[in-house]
């Protein structure tokens, strides 16, 4: 496999057909090796337009979902930036080509462990990893200037949006399956949020949320 020809088909065949035009975006996707992220299994299919599986239900979005993410949270090297669910860490590594610093909370130690080795290997020295269940956020490191979820809630939680500074942006996809929407969170005054529609998708819940929402009547 050529793995160059396969990232310029993913960019040019994937992610600008989904209107990722930001060129910063593009470029930064022949930087950081997709393909050092994935699961060695999986490596051949770094750059195929599907999610890629990491285990225990959890998986690498699929290139163009992170990428249209990436280009409307239109980060600032001066952004403070949290991510919930590291996952192979290669998001995180993205978020912190553009940013000052990420904080990637990851709830499984043997995903943030491997997630911590990759980013290690890629070089990269503005993430940090730690590991615990932010599915209300990571309020003590707070506030951000960004905010990703990785993986999917039915509805948004009250708790992250009191994470994001004025002038903050958070990108998430709510709703259940079969119908989810990738939504673009602006908190534009204390306490006031702009919510924009993106996309509709369908990706995994994120970890730990599905059953909580089931059981709360």
């Amino acid at each position: 496999m050529n793995i160059e020809q396969a990232r310029f088909n993913m960019i040019e065949q994937q992610i600008r057909p989904w209107e990722v035009l930001d060129q910063n975006v593009l470029d930064l996707l022949f930087v950081i090796k997709r393909e050092d992220f994935a699961p060695p299994a999986y490596r051949n299919l770094a750059f195929a337009d599907m999610e890629i599986p990491l285990g225990n239900g959890q998986v690498m979005l699929a290139p163009k979902i992170e990428a249209k993410l990436l280009q409307e949270l239109a980060l600032k090297k001066t952004d403070k930036v949290l991510e919930i669910g590291t996952g192979s860490g290669y998001m995180a590594a993205l978020l912190a080509a553009h940013s000052d610093h990420v904080l990637s909370v990851e709830s499984r130690p043997e995903l943030a462990g491997i997630a911590q080795q990759n980013l290690q290997r890629a070089g990269i020295t503005n993430v940090n990893v730690e590991i615990g269940d932010g599915a209300n956020g990571w309020p003590q490191r707070g506030p951000y200037d960004a905010i990703v979820l990785s993986g999917s809630v039915p509805k948004l939680p009250e708790a992250l949006l009191k994470q994001l500074r004025v002038g903050g942006r958070m990108a998430v996809v709510v709703g259940e399956a079969p119908v989810m929407e990738a939504q673009l969170i602006t908190c534009t005054a204390e306490g006031v949020f702009n919510t924009v529609n993106l996309f509709e998708t369908v990706i995994p819940p994120l970890d730990g949320i599905a059953a909580k929402s089931r059981f709360s009547f």
